[in-house]
């Protein structure tokens, strides 16, 4: 028999106003009780002047779940013995924006279509990393938890070894992203110890830039010019609640499998009217 796993109303309510949850997270109340709520903790700095303006925002969260899809299964003698951080936590976020007018009127000492018009512009931002989830594919707790279509994960985690190194490693060109050797398959019949998730993978440190060119065309009209890069420094992107194998049945496991595009420019244009 499955235990219950009822609301708790005064948790209900303490998210249950937009102004409690962060910017765009949904609000409990009525028939909501299931729901991922994220609340509001979050930090903006802003400078303007005349040729430039500069927004950096830190947003801290924290996110719990049981199950964060359909197929992560719950324990079936209590619901709360698979609590742990949801895939997508992501506990530190910084965003940094910024624009700038080039001054080449006053560099060359003169206004013509050649020097008025230009700016630079872009996004820098650096998080933490999502949790690694960890994974035992052998049915080594004999609990028949099959995956099915839809459940494609056992409720099995591998045994962690307590007191061992984990040698988290967020610079993975240096190594796997976590020492393997910490976990091993358990006993036949039992559970592993592991959480299904309780340390992070590597985060985010990437800039956006672009070179914009406006030109007047008359009236309302204005055509911009676009220069943009993307990851203008090249950094490796390896992150994602994926990126990092945390399934002991695979021969990856602790290692990166995933990560995200590197520099790409391109060239565009917009026309204004």
């Amino acid at each position: 028999m499955q235990a219950a796993n009822p609301g708790d109303p005064a948790l209900c309510l303490s998210v249950s106003q937009e102004s409690q949850v962060a910017p765009g997270s949904a609000t409990c109340g009525p028939f909501a009780e299931n729901g991922t709520f994220v609340t509001k903790l979050e930090l903006t700095l802003h400078y303007g002047a005349p040729s430039a303006n500069v927004q950096v925002t830190y947003t801290y969260s924290k996110s719990e779940d049981d199950s964060s899809n359909l197929s992560e299964q719950v324990n079936p003698f209590g619901v709360d013995l698979t609590m742990a951080p949801s895939a997508w936590d992501m506990r530190h976020d910084v965003v940094a924006s910024y624009n700038y007018e080039l001054p080449l009127a006053r560099l060359f000492g003169r206004t013509n279509v050649l020097t008025d018009g230009w700016s630079i512009s872009g996004t820098t931002r650096f998080t933490s990393g999502f949790p690694v989830t960890l994974y035992n594919d052998t049915d080594s707790s004999l609990l028949g938890t099959f995956g099915n279509g839809v459940n494609n994960h056992l409720l099995d985690t591998p045994d962690y070894t307590p007191g061992c190194d984990l040698q988290i490693n967020h610079g993975p060109a240096k190594g796997p992203a976590f020492n393997a050797a910490c976990f091993s398959v358990p006993a036949l019949g039992t559970l592993g110890n592991a959480p299904r998730r309780f340390f992070y993978g590597p985060g985010i440190e990437n800039t956006d830039l672009s070179l914009l060119k406006d030109f007047a065309l008359g009236g309302a009209k204005t055509l911009q010019l676009r220069f943009e890069t993307f990851n203008v420094f090249n950094q490796p992107q390896f992150y994602g609640p994926g990126a990092v194998d945390g399934n002991i049945s695979s021969n990856t496991f602790g290692q990166i499998v995933r990560a995200a595009s590197p520099r790409l420019v391109q060239l565009g244009a917009k026309l204004s009217f």
